[in-house]
């Protein structure tokens, strides 16, 4: 017989373990908070301080029911549980029988129920979701030998393997979620493929690759198959086999490819999926079972090399060097059933909008949905996989260590076929906590088993457990044990390994001016926060009366600690003050855009330099909530400026223009008598490339040339790396007293490429309240909008409001006089289109 599947999405019920109330479940997978919410037992935790009032299903215990008929069961066939994700600590039943427990969110179980099932009839299915805060606390408790501490939440956490996350973080509410978290069904069959993974080698001249294909078989039978493997790409079979196999056992193959066609990074090439499926085969050549996985054929390689800056950290696809720009990415929902396929996917698009070619899963959330990966894949998203440990010190406890085992077994077996993830990562931030809390790691012990001896015992998993499982189930991918983490060196070393650079923001509150000269070898993770567009704003905030910057729904929404006090150091170090809501939100906005572009900026530079920086990821790309954050775009996919800052530096060819940074809090506000600028051109193209750079020199205050434009012709743009062009320019502020702009604007051929403008700093002492801007609107035959701007006098930060549903190929823009620019707007219909910029009072509507 084929194997048939039997879904149980639908026919549930549940109830609080202390009630005796059922109420009825839409449908599953879905989360105790979603089927309250359902059943109006629960206000939407989202808005206002409703997370307070939903914060009694944390402790509490929940039943989830339903009833099935027993299906078709053929002489010799079986019937399996199959449950993807049971959060978290699970007792399931069948008709009363206890069948499996489990305690690990990120584990799948199968369990072969056919003696469990009645003989007739119906069948009652149960699972009790123990309390898993509880739970933590009571485990925490029988183990005081262990130093239970850690970053963000209750250090109960630690105990659990749930995402870590719903204990709540500096961006997150307290939702400890419980229930069938992804898909439940029933499989009937007499043989079934439990395992596909295809294996590829490329050549080094890439003209040549063997795709070796390994399946796994089940069956509870001693029966003869038929293996049939086909390899196929765009949908055209271009190679297949028969391999013979029988009972229990795994068959391989082999395919050769020759000029196989490559996966690579956006913006690198293309990103070709091959296709592998093995078919099952009976007797008769009946179709038993099937089984297919995309993968892409490509080498990834991690280069840590000795040189001048110290020890190299970058990337190398398909033999390419590549500067890896992107973010750090947290579940896109405290709710996880909340996130369907196309919001994935709309999330993943807007990367590759921005320019965005790494995305790293971050080790408090989940080991992400199929659909994430698959996404990723298509798009040419590159993965940095974390393993699911943050911002604590572990413990290792027998039975903790194999569902740790379990765990990575069963996820590095689910990923490992995709090629957009490049690495796998132990952990974010744990060594930072040994750093801190000065527990015991000697990086010369070499002894695994006196480290769980240790106060930091969580070593034993990062620098064994983990490395040891990626090396046999998935050994081509590169795995690095934490993030941050270099040869075993203080975590902060910017000579090695990877950093996260926080000293803007928390740490030492640094001048965002300086953030390129903060930079490691590569930088996973450094932020600033920013509020989100006010129609997010007005969406938690549901009493008008509370429409102000520091209202106490508003600071509720933002879970940073010490949030008001380093919102206002840079907000008063660098912009007027201002009071009205939309304002300060515009404020908050341009100043994390800056942020954003003064760090990447000058990181990409040196990419140029002997590869002195190999990546910058960003925290963070997203929200799992509506919230004030240090998300680039918000909980509902509206970008805020920081993302289009980043997108023009990520331009394949970008141009950079500053100059030199006056602290002039030190100084006391007094100007420099001279200021030095540089001037360079960053490109990721492979190829040289011929351009033409204009540099102006324009007056803050009228918007005239302050002395004549630098233009240099005929430029050699080097290939992956920097071009510099000017790196000893004076700026002269006694002969020329008045502010002065630089604007940059790199053409190649024809068009314009790439813009730049450096600012004085900060922008508090310029006189921006005489700005105006002629703003042209027309709509286009293809129903978007196009917006032309143009200025006489320079203009800062012209920011057009996000919406939902609308979407704008750029934003956040300078505009400089004689150069007008634009905006394509796509989905406005009919709705008005507000802007502002910086100095002005309030938001300016255009008419279209």
């Amino acid at each position: 017989m084929s194997l048939a599947r039997h879904s149980l999405a639908t026919g549930w019920s549940f109830r609080d373990r202390e009630s005796d109330e059922w109420l009825p479940v839409p449908a599953v997978p879905s989360l105790v908070q979603q089927d309250l919410i359902h059943n109006k037992k629960l206000e939407d935790p989202f808005i206002g301080f409703n997370e307070l009032d939903a914060r009694w299903t944390n402790k509490k215990a929940w039943v989830y029911r339903k009833t099935f008929q027993r299906p078709t069961i053929i002489d010799g066939a079986v019937v399996d549980l199959v449950m993807d994700g049971l959060d978290t600590f699970a007792t399931v039943k069948i008709n009363g029988e206890v069948i499996l427990t489990s305690d690990n969110m990120f584990l799948g179980h199968r369990v072969n129920i056919t003696k469990a099932l009645a003989a007739e009839g119906e069948n009652t299915l149960e699972i009790e979701f123990d309390c898993a805060l509880l739970k933590a606390r009571e485990i925490r408790n029988h183990h005081p030998e262990h130093k239970w501490v850690g970053f963000n939440g209750d250090p109960s956490r630690l105990a659990v393997r749930k995402a870590q996350y719903h204990w709540g973080w500096d961006w997150g509410p307290v939702l400890m979620t419980a229930g069938i978290w992804r898909p439940i069904l029933l499989e009937v069959y007499t043989a079934r493929i439990s395992d596909l993974w295809p294996q590829t080698t490329l050549s080094e001249d890439h003209q040549t690759a063997e795709v070796k294909t390994l399946a796994s078989i089940e069956s509870p039978n001693e029966g003869d198959w038929t293996a049939r493997f086909s390899l196929s790409l765009h949908g055209k079979e271009i190679a297949s086999q028969d391999i013979p196999a029988s009972g229990n056992c795994t068959v391989d193959t082999s395919f050769r490819v020759n000029r196989p066609e490559l996966w690579w990074p956006h913006g690198y090439g293309e990103q070709s999926l091959y296709e592998v499926s093995v078919t099952l085969l009976g007797q008769g050549d009946q179709s038993v079972d099937k089984k297919s996985k995309k993968f892409g054929i490509r080498t990834a390689e991690i280069i840590q090399q000795p040189d001048k800056h110290g020890k190299s950290f970058y990337f190398r696809i398909n033999g390419q060097d590549i500067f890896c720009g992107g973010s750090c990415w947290i579940p896109a929902d405290s709710i996880l059933t909340n996130i369907s396929t196309d919001r994935y996917r709309k999330w993943i698009e807007l990367m590759v909008a921005g320019r965005q070619n790494m995305i790293r899963v971050w080790g408090g959330g989940i080991y992400e949905d199929d659909a994430f990966y698959e996404t990723c894949d298509e798009f040419g998203v590159m993965v940095w996989q974390d393993f699911m440990f943050g911002c604590g010190n572990y413990p290792t406890w027998p039975e903790i260590l194999e569902s740790i085992q379990r765990e990575t077994i069963y996820n590095v077996k689910r990923l490992r076929h995709h090629p957009s993830i490049v690495i796998y990562v132990g952990n974010n931030e744990d060594y930072q906590v040994q750093e801190s809390e000065g527990l015991t790691y000697n990086y010369e012990d070499k002894d695994p088993q006196s480290w769980l001896k240790t106060d930091f015992p969580a070593r034993y998993i990062y620098e064994k457990l983990l490395p040891e499982v990626v090396a046999e189930y998935c050994p081509s991918t590169f795995y690095h044990p934490g993030s941050p983490w270099g040869d075993g060196k203080i975590s902060s070393d910017p000579t090695v390994g990877d950093m996260h650079q926080w000293n803007v923001w928390h740490g030492t509150q640094e001048k965002y001016q300086i953030f390129d000269t903060l930079g490691g070898r590569f930088n996973s993770e450094f932020g600033m926060e920013a509020f989100p567009h006010l129609s997010t704003i007005e969406q938690f905030v549901q009493d008008k009366n509370n429409l102000f910057p520091q209202s106490h729904v508003i600071d509720f929404h933002n879970k940073a600690d010490g949030h008001e006090r380093r919102l206002a150091t840079y907000l008063v170090e660098n912009v007027r003050s201002a009071t009205d809501l939309g304002t300060y939100i515009f404020h908050t906005q341009i100043i994390q855009a800056e942020t954003m572009m003064f760090g990447y900026r000058g990181w990409r530079r040196q990419w140029g330099d002997e590869r002195h920086c190999g990546g910058a990821l960003l925290w963070q790309l997203n929200d799992c909530w509506p919230t004030i954050s240090w998300a680039i775009v918000d909980y509902f996919l509206n970008p805020k400026p920081a993302f289009y800052a980043v997108r023009r530096v990520l331009n394949p060819i970008a141009v950079g223009v500053r100059r030199e940074h006056h602290d002039w809090s030190i100084a006391h506000a007094q100007p420099p008598k001279t200021s030095k600028y540089e001037l360079w051109i960053a490109s990721s193209k492979p190829q040289l490339i011929s351009g033409a750079i204009e540099l102006r020199f324009l007056s803050v205050n009228t918007g005239k040339e302050m002395r004549p434009s630098i233009l240099h012709k005929n430029i050699e743009i080097l290939p992956n790396g920097t071009t510099n062009i000017i790196t000893d320019g004076v700026l002269d502020h006694v002969a020329d007293p008045e502010p002065i702009v630089l604007a940059a604007r790199l053409w190649v051929e024809d068009d314009i490429v790439a813009r730049d403008v450096d600012w004085p700093q900060p922008f508090k002492y310029l006189n921006f309240s005489d700005r105006r801007l002629e703003v042209e609107a027309k709509t286009l035959e293809s129903g978007k909008t196009r917006v032309i701007f143009r200025a006489q006098k320079p203009v800062k930060g012209l920011v057009l409001e996000e919406q939902v549903g609308v979407r704008l190929n750029d934003n956040a823009l300078d505009i400089v006089p004689g150069d007008e620019q634009e905006i394509l707007v796509d989905g406005l219909e009919g709705r008005a289109l507000k802007y502002r910029y910086l100095g002005i009072d309030g938001a300016r509507e255009i008419s279209v």
